[in-house]
């Protein structure tokens, strides 16, 4: 349960999640297994975090002898939940990570499994990209080439969030609704930088524009023909990570790609108990590891998506004013001016 904090971090940007459960820690009874409440956590997790593809690797299978009915009691009490969550592409291996059973090769010692080991299982997952949606691209640096009058160099730094742009696009700046025209992206090549015609989602780029536009860190381009509305009231699922609980009288601050803003937090509407996956309502506070779902208002408004249309900007962190600490994740679901 400790590592709830880094499983969200690292699966924020992955594509698959691996759940790695321990055979020995299972128990058993007529049987049916119990999954240990952290598996019960993670996989809820890899559901919020809309993670398409799921590999079970049920390890330590060395400890239990081999025991393919271990393995089919443990599966089938995964599978039940991953029905319970909404998780439909999942996939089971059983390993010893120790002995190396079936993580590259596959093992001789459980010739009762059929399918692959888990590496190749990881290498036939299909990799989705986001190169075709729509054009997201936070500002993160405004940069100029030196302080020179003779040089008007300013180029837009950042990372695309998603989909693509090209020379001679029209793109809209965000929040004032400005536009402009790209005149040149330069991304980077082997042993340097140049200019290319187009750059897609994952690269990061300087973007200069024909048009003098006040432009600043913060900002978001966008396709001008798709326009966005900026957004001050938020419906978001939070992960929790603090040792101090959520509390609506604390002021908070929200980053989300390369914007931070103050964040007040209006409720709590549910809260998962990951023994059940039921929700309760009757609660207004969120403890460590806990996964709620709570409205915030922010102090000015920020372009963003839900987390489902596009991850990039439909996430982002909450940092205390006071402690600085980060204290949790949370992935947009509704928004609103």
């Amino acid at each position: 349960e400790q590592y709830t904090r880094n499983m969200v971090t690292g699966a924020s940007t992955a594509h698959a999640a691996i759940i790695l459960i321990d055979a020995t820690r299972v128990t058993v009874e007529n049987g049916v297994a119990e999954l240990l409440p952290q598996t019960k956590r993670h996989s809820a997790i890899v559901k919020l975090l809309a993670l398409q593809h799921v590999i079970v690797a049920i390890n330590k299978m060395d400890l239990v002898d081999y025991s393919e009915a271990r393995f089919n009691e443990i599966r089938d009490a995964y599978v039940t939940l991953a029905k319970q969550l909404g998780l439909t592409d999942v996939r089971f291996v059983p390993v010893s990570a120790l002995k190396g059973d079936n993580i590259v090769g596959a093992s001789e010692r459980m010739p009762w499994y059929a399918g692959e080991p888990l590496l190749d299982v990881l290498e036939s997952l299909p990799v989705e990209t986001q190169a075709h949606d729509a054009l997201r691209f936070p500002v993160q640096w405004v940069a100029r080439q030196d302080g020179s009058s003779a040089d008007d160099f300013r180029g837009y730094m950042g990372r695309i969030e998603s989909g693509e742009v090209k020379v001679g696009d029209a793109i809209a700046v965000l929040p004032s609704n400005r536009t402009a025209t790209v005149a040149e992206i330069v991304a980077p090549v082997p042993g340097g930088t140049a200019s290319v015609a187009h750059a897609f989602a994952g690269q990061t780029v300087t973007i200069r524009l024909a048009e003098d536009v006040d432009v600043s860190r913060g900002d978001m381009f966008v396709t001008a023909a798709e326009p966005v509305t900026p957004a001050k009231k938020l419906e978001a699922d939070l992960c929790w990570f603090d040792e101090a609980p959520l509390s609506p009288q604390r002021k908070y601050l929200l980053k989300q790609t390369t914007s931070t803003v103050f964040a007040k937090i209006g409720g709590v509407k549910q809260v998962l108990d990951v023994h059940t996956l039921s929700h309760a309502t009757d609660r207004q506070d969120l403890k460590m590891n806990d996964i709620g779902r709570v409205a915030l208002t922010l102090q000015k408004p920020i372009v963003c998506d839900t987390y489902d249309a596009h991850p990039g900007t439909g996430a982002f962190v909450l940092i205390d004013e006071a402690t600085h600490h980060t204290v949790a994740a949370g992935m947009i679901r509704a928004y609103s001016a």
